[in-house]
């Protein structure tokens, strides 16, 4: 199961790169982005690739580094630091990407 790692991995190379569009091409078509069991924030793979799109026009230095991670059975588990600009304080969360046939159906953040 290396290989959703390397998805996730994939998944925040195009977060960095601010690229939407390659972001959403490794999730399923009703993937959501999510609070850790609370309300979802960007609904399917339309409204995921919109949100964030709005948010790196926000947020243009916006990155994120994996600072660890754990994969078991269809889920990546990653300890991430964000920084929205260079000049700004990074924050931590922890990111758990459930998948479905290879494909990411949900990601929910812990913050």
């Amino acid at each position: 199961m290396a290989g959703l790692t390397q998805i996730a991995t994939a998944m925040i190379a195009a977060y960095n790169a601010q690229d939407a569009d390659t972001y959403v091409s490794y999730m399923t078509d009703d993937a959501c982005e999510a609070g850790y069991r609370g309300a979802v924030v960007r609904d399917g793979k339309e409204g995921t690739r919109e949100g964030l799109k709005k948010m790196f026009a926000e947020f243009p230095e916006n990155r994120a580094e994996v600072i660890g991670a754990n994969e078991l059975g269809n889920y990546v588990v990653f300890h991430e630091r964000v920084w929205r600009s260079a000049a700004a304080e990074p924050f931590d969360v922890i990111a758990v990407y459930s998948f479905v046939d290879g494909k990411c159906a949900r990601v929910e953040f812990i913050r």
